[in-house]
């Protein structure tokens, strides 16, 4: 009988044996562990640990997770055409399968993380005597490298449960020395799920007691402040309602002690104390987004070397525009109809958070190639740097104003362009390495300080203080009224006088000469005098505030509310795109199916989650 895995083979960066088959893998050779065995080759082991952030899969599982937490979420389509990747068009339609291959690449993704970290720990330990403190070093070295490790268990694990719920199988210390094979079940004895939520806090903890304040060199690293962060989210998360399902418990007051702690002395490896950027579009520019203050813990990314894998998490030409950027690229990831509209704000410069967005025209048509924007609409000024709109700005490039090159196929993908994630073209350089036009030296932020502060909010909600929940929101809110796109002269891009302005509500200094008219006001606090209404002005706000990046459909999972909202977008969005005409989301999904190979493999250890049975 074959031996029963979850793990995928190691690459050649970690310096071991690697092979095809994933459900055959080798143990560390005698001659290899000899050679890694020392503090040198500890070191490299834990790089290629840092280096397995960078999964330029096609789209199933890097750590954009634009496949699930936008695609699915509602915020994005998929772009290219509809004949394109069909396991991607059937997760975007949610004709969701047992079988889908991205669902599966994303299990073996997971484990192959959780691989690399138990290796660490297990080589770590081999040569505990040698990696403790030596002479002059104040920190222990061998708790720090174990603390790492513990980390990325832990967020390996996590990564997990947010797309396949809690109920998967935990690898520890004990079960990785026990097998190359460890055979791990998700049911005990008596056929009850073994939910690991327990196991994932507390490896975020043991690296948030023992991880440094910072780290003055290897800035990359995750400092405890990081572990801490991704501690707040995991309960948070445990928080969660998901319709009933995945175990849940109220941590609700530890998370809002975490991040109590995160706010008032977190700091990023700088030693910068955590705040919000000056500005919005800063956080995705090159050069300045890396620093801000607001960094919690990112992917780092660099345009150097001769491998595009250290310049474009999306995996190079897949989200890159089709031909017009100077790289041709398959024209993927196209923000929505209905994420683009939902920036359209009231004269108080508000969103409308009820609903009432979809009643308006979309805001920018086609007639033929010709694509008009309706520039005049007041929105929120973050829609423009999240997403590319026809006859506005984008980056440094040029002012888009027909579709040739920019999209692949409309009909399929709708108007818009992915921007966020897309690099300016002062980026680029006149460097000579492989990149396409979806590279970027621009970090990709995993857990950044707004992230953090909304999550607080949440928790003041849930906890009660509904008038606390209400700054924190607005604190947000404020930071996105201190800068906006320009108007440009399409033929330089220099700046230009326009006749849109930026209409600041919340602090009154207008900016003009914008690219289009943009608005934005603060909360007031009618809106927050109930928790029902207080938890729809958070909701709307990190739906904006955290467009496109990877976390929609997780918060609508976890919030219980996925089958409400995302039957609804498709209600809207298949007026403009036919491919929505019979998608209908089930309510009972808070988590996607266990791929059913991996049950298979498992031969019975496996129990599919109670929603997919």
């Amino acid at each position: 009988m074959k031996n029963i895995l979850l793990y995928v083979a190691l690459t050649m960066m970690l310096g071991l044996a690697s092979c095809a088959d994933f459900l055959d893998v080798k143990p560390v050779g005698a001659v290899q562990e000899v050679t890694l065995l020392t503090r040198e080759g500890i070191e490299m082991t834990l790089v290629g640990t840092y280096a397995r952030l960078h999964n330029t899969s096609y789209f199933e599982a890097n750590l954009t997770n634009y496949a699930y937490g936008d695609v699915m979420g509602g915020s994005a389509n998929k772009g290219s055409n509809y004949a394109d990747q069909p396991a991607f068009t059937n997760l975007e339609i949610f004709a969701i399968t047992l079988d889908n291959s991205y669902l599966r690449v994303k299990w073996q993704s997971v484990y192959d993380g959780v691989f690399r970290a138990n290796t660490l720990i297990s080589m770590a330990d081999k040569i505990k005597d040698e990696l403790s403190a030596a002479p002059g070093e104040t920190k222990d070295y061998y708790t720090e490298l174990i603390a790492q490790a513990r980390f990325f268990r832990a967020f390996w694990h996590f990564e997990g449960i947010k797309l396949f719920g809690a109920a998967i199988p935990y690898v520890g210390n004990e079960e990785f020395q026990s097998s190359v094979n460890p055979q791990v079940s998700n049911v005990d004895g008596s056929g009850n799920y073994i939910y690991i939520w327990d196991k994932v806090e507390e490896d975020f903890q043991y690296a948030y007691e023992n991880l440094p304040d910072i780290w003055a060199t290897d800035r990359g690293k995750a400092n405890k402040w990081a572990a801490a962060a991704f501690l707040a989210k995991v309960k948070m998360y445990h928080s969660s309602p998901y319709n009933g399902a995945n175990s849940t418990a109220n941590k609700w007051a530890e998370v809002k002690s975490l991040l109590e702690q995160v706010i008032a002395g977190g700091k990023d490896n700088n030693g910068t104390k955590y705040k919000l950027a000056d500005t919005y579009e800063e956080l995705y520019v090159a050069g300045q987004s890396d620093w801000t203050g607001e960094s919690v813990f990112d992917v780092q990314m660099a345009i150097s070397g001769t491998q595009t894998n250290t310049n474009a998490i999306n995996g190079g030409p897949h989200i890159a525009m089709s031909g017009i950027l100077g790289n041709s690229g398959w024209g993927f990831y196209q923000p929505s109809y209905d994420l683009v509209n939902s920036h359209i704000v009231d004269g108080d410069g508000l969103p409308l958070i009820d609903g009432s967005y979809k009643e308006a025209e979309p805001l920018t048509t086609l007639a033929g190639n010709k694509a008009t924007t309706a520039l005049t609409v007041y929105t929120d000024p973050r829609l423009d740097v999240s997403t590319g709109r026809f006859n506005v700005p984008y980056w440094d490039w040029m002012v888009p104003a027909t579709t040739d090159g920019w999209i692949r196929e409309a009909s399929n993908g709708g108007p818009y362009l992915n921007k966020k994630n897309i690099g300016k073209k002062a980026d680029k350089g006149s460097l000579s390495v492989s990149t396409s036009a979806g590279s970027t030296a621009k970090n990709y932020h995993l857990i950044r300080f707004a992230d953090v502060l909304l999550w607080y909010a949440e928790a003041l909600i849930e906890t009660g203080d509904l008038a606390g929940a209400r700054t924190y929101i607005n604190q947000v809110r404020a930071r996105a009224a201190n800068g906006c796109i320009m108007a440009v002269d399409p033929s330089t891009m220099e700046p230009a006088e326009s006749a849109y302005l930026l209409d600041n509500k919340a602090g009154g200094d207008n900016i003009a000469n914008a690219a289009a008219n943009y608005r934005l006001g603060l909360y007031p606090e009618s809106q927050f005098s109930s928790k029902e209404k207080a938890l729809r002005a958070l909701r709307f706000e990190r739906k904006i505030e955290m467009a496109l990046e990877g976390h929609r459909w997780y918060d609508l999972a976890r919030w219980g509310i996925a089958a409400d909202e995302l039957n609804s977008f498709v209600d809207y969005e298949k007026k403009y795109l036919g491919k929505y005409t019979n998608a209908r989301y089930d309510q009972k999904w808070v988590m996607m199916p266990i791929p059913d190979q991996e049950i298979l493999t498992m031969e019975g250890l496996l129990v599919q989650n109670a929603v997919w049975k």
